[in-house]
């Protein structure tokens, strides 16, 4: 993604074609124009398939050849996921592509014909002309590595949800059929509770064990923590349990479901992370990052499965402005509003950020002592929140310098780098 706009129209001579696609489920359109946005031939319209993108190459090979261009640029506006194939295509045949914003689209249609009038046909042709123009992003889609890491984390994701809606599930059952349970047991996620879970009896059932039945079987599972003590206290809740005894053969096939989808879960995460670490170990960088004292594995995986290759990136300000960190503000005359970040980006680049960041300004030395110069500073003191916003863009900028050219993060270092913070030091040790 390239900030400097001159660069951007910089890229685009009298030798290249310009394509605008407008991008849809089944079926895309496509107009060509040179840099005056003088349009070349008729739109083509091509599936979303094989044949289709086929069909889309060889029009732009016939046009560069019929026009003598040396380079192309293909434009398209991502709507939804459905840009990603033909973008995969282009990438693979080392043909440029960029995205460009829907609002520029909605905002710019009406200039060539003063008309508010939507299609494809027309959707197409203003594209091109926003690409002309510079106005567009280049997006990283990211590649070997980073792509696995892309999917794993994604899948990642979905995990975490089937969990917490089967965690939420288990738990309905105990409040329904034995809600005694969590008296005994803090978790029921513990390694006895949930082995004394499987045993896939109600509480009028429990209570009819003997105490060394129920050790030995809770034996199986864990070794120390659970005694007669625990057996004991278990059985009088069973006892005096309220829980419902009704439907009891398919409140027990409820329960054993349930089981049986969460230890699922739980062996997909293991077998997940365990080939996210040996995604991340290809990665230059990594080990640096996660000697950081309060970033872990999880933060360095999800960082580089938004980032992508930080290679594609000549600046840290590059990815601010992918998690939508970059500053807006709102002035006209001698009215000048706040100052906020855009919020266009990556929003889950942004919220792993701004996490990280939390747990760095408890544990981490210099981080909280930057924490504590950004919100008591005598001039210009931040807000908190504002304060932990400039420490995610901090954090960018040392991950982008540790993943360029690695080295060892120092705190103090970090610290005696910042001409501010060295009189901030000076001013407590006066006092």
């Amino acid at each position: 993604m390239n900030y400097n706009q001159n660069k951007k129209i910089a890229q685009i001579t009298p030798e290249t074609l310009i394509v605008g696609v407008d991008i849809a489920k089944f079926k895309h359109v496509a107009r060509a124009q040179d840099f005056r946005g003088i349009e070349f031939g008729s739109p083509c319209y091509f599936e979303n398939t094989n044949e289709g993108f086929t069909h889309f190459l060889d029009w732009i090979f016939q046009l560069k050849q019929k026009h003598e261009m040396l380079h192309v640029i293909v434009g398209m506006e991502p709507t939804g996921h459905y840009w990603f194939n033909l973008a995969h295509i282009l990438k693979e045949k080392g043909i440029k592509f960029v995205a460009v914003n829907p609002l520029h689209v909605k905002k710019s249609k009406e200039l060539d014909d003063n008309s508010p009038t939507k299609n494809d046909v027309k959707d197409a042709r203003v594209i091109a002309q926003l690409v002309k123009d510079g106005r567009y992003a280049e997006p990283t889609i990211p590649q070997g590595v980073y792509a696995e890491l892309r999917v794993a984390k994604k899948l990642r994701d979905l995990l975490i949800v089937d969990q917490q809606i089967v965690q939420g599930q288990i738990h309905n059952w105990i409040d329904r059929y034995f809600p005694e349970f969590l008296t005994v047991f803090k978790n029921w996620e513990g390694k006895a509770a949930l082995q004394l879970l499987k045993l896939n009896v109600l509480p009028h059932e429990l209570a009819e064990f003997s105490d060394q039945e129920l050790l030995t079987y809770l034996r199986k599972a864990v070794t120390r923590s659970v005694g007669l003590k625990k057996i004991q206290a278990i059985k009088q809740a069973a006892k005096t349990s309220i829980g419902i005894r009704q439907g009891v053969d398919m409140s027990k096939l409820e329960l054993e479901t349930l089981i049986e989808k969460y230890e699922f879960l739980q062996s997909k995460f293991e077998e997940l992370d365990a080939r996210m670490d040996g995604l991340i170990d290809q990665i230059p960088g990594v080990s640096q990052m996660m000697a950081i004292k309060g970033i872990g594995r999880d933060t360095v995986a999800g960082f580089f499965a938004e980032v992508g290759d930080l290679n594609e990136y000549s600046h840290p300000r590059q990815i601010m402005k992918l998690a939508g960190l970059s500053l807006k503000e709102n002035t006209s005359g001698k009215h000048k509003g706040q100052t906020r970040i855009t919020k266009r980006g990556r929003k889950k680049l942004r919220a792993l950020l701004f996490r990280v960041c939390m747990i760095l300004v408890a544990k981490n030395s210099a981080f909280k002592a930057l924490h504590a110069y950004y919100t008591q500073r005598p001039d210009n003191p931040l807000k908190k929140m504002q304060s932990i916003i400039a420490l995610c863009n901090k954090l960018i900028r040392i991950l982008f310098a540790i993943g360029k050219k690695p080295f060892e993060f120092q705190e103090e270092k970090m610290l005696r780098d910042i001409p501010h913070m060295a009189s901030y030091h000076k001013t407590e040790a006066v006092a």
